[in-house]
């Protein structure tokens, strides 16, 4: 699969008194982002609802590097930097870039899926595991082994 990400034009209810992005926005369009490679590859918020499937977050971490400004056009996009082999659990990575190509910010998420009525974890769909697979892999991407025998 060739690099996913989509572009944003930041708006103004995105802004902080400094006059530049504020933190919790580049949180806010990385997860956009996941949000419109899961539907773009069968699992939108229709499939999850049937499913009875969804994503949780374990741990975000973001590291900011240059600030955006109102009006800038952002890309984000999205790699994989972590899998177990039934895709249950997961490791993506968001770089944002600015308009003139400068990395702005890194963050990283690790999750897993959450079957939403026994409230347990549980794989996805196996297309959505083959379409993860699929992505591009950072450089220290590893496989993510289950604890507990699971």
């Amino acid at each position: 699969m060739n690099n996913y990400s989509k572009q944003f034009d930041v708006i103004w209810a995105n802004m902080d008194p400094n006059r530049h992005m504020r933190h919790t926005a580049y949180n806010d369009y990385a997860a956009q982002v996941r949000v419109a490679f899961m539907e773009d590859n069968g699992l939108g918020f229709e499939e999850m609802e049937k499913l009875m499937l969804g994503p949780v977050l374990f741990k975000e971490e973001t590291r900011f590097l240059s600030e955006i400004r109102m009006g800038e056009r952002i890309t984000v996009d999205l790699q994989i930097a972590g899998l177990s082999v039934d895709g249950e659990r997961w490791k993506m990575v968001h770089q944002i870039f600015k308009s003139d190509g400068k990395l702005s910010a890194v963050i990283t998420v690790e999750g897993a899926w959450i079957d939403m009525a026994k409230r347990k974890l549980k794989p996805p769909p196996q297309l959505l595991t083959e379409n993860f697979n699929q992505l591009p892999k950072t450089a220290d991407f590893q496989e993510i082994a289950k604890s507990n025998g699971k």
